[in-house]
């Protein structure tokens, strides 16, 4: 299996993206797509996810969150990377990614930089644009999840983005209206939807390294 030295954090900086190609071996079949300009006519809510990088044993790792239920929230009890809305006072979605983590698994944002940001992606079921950043901590993380927000934390091993398949493993889940979707299925944890897209961008960005 292919691993990461410490040059990886310049290497993802200089890293082209792919984009819609990569978000859309993992979109779900019923997703619809729309344009820029149409999204904008949905009066869509902002909102920046968090792929945060840090070593452990000398291996890459990037931490997800199962989200706490809650009958509000059409995301509730999937796994996500640690992300919010973007709210007035964040000067930038760099400054939500940061904040965002911080109180969500606990991570000072002081100790938080941001290498580069990935596509945004539109999320259609939450009406929410969604921008990505790839970041990393040097501090070793001791993590501290905000119960509020997350019930358990999977610490996701950047080897295995590599594994991930262009024709990925399709099942039906129970929100998934009936009809199978592509997953990723890491020791059981079903990851898909929004995440498993932009966790697709980040394994092509790193395949091409």
């Amino acid at each position: 299996m292919r691993t990461f030295g410490r040059n990886l954090l310049t290497q993802i900086q200089e890293a082209t993206l792919r984009g819609d190609a990569a978000h859309e071996i993992y979109s779900p079949p019923y997703r619809p797509l729309y344009s820029y300009e149409e999204i904008l006519t949905r009066n869509p809510k902002f909102a920046a996810v968090n792929i945060m990088l840090y070593l452990k044993n000398n291996e890459w790792f990037l931490p997800l969150i199962v989200r706490s239920e809650n009958e509000r929230d059409r995301h509730s009890g999937q796994i996500s990377l640690p992300g919010g809305k973007k709210e007035d006072f964040d000067v930038d979605y760099a400054a939500t990614a940061k904040r965002e983590t911080s109180e969500e698994v606990g991570i000072d944002e002081h100790y938080i930089r941001i290498i580069r940001e990935l596509s945004p992606i539109y999320i259609p079921p939450s009406n929410f644009y969604v921008k990505a950043f790839v970041s990393y901590t040097k501090k070793n993380p001791e993590f501290f999840l905000q119960e509020s927000e997350a019930v358990e934390l999977i610490e996701f091993p950047v080897s295995s983005i590599l594994s991930l398949k262009d024709a990925p493993e399709m099942m039906v889940l129970p929100t998934s209206r009936g009809v199978e979707v592509p997953v990723i299925n890491f020791n059981g944890y079903i990851i898909w939807g929004a995440t498993s897209m932009i966790l697709s961008e980040f394994s092509q960005l790193l395949k091409n390294l």
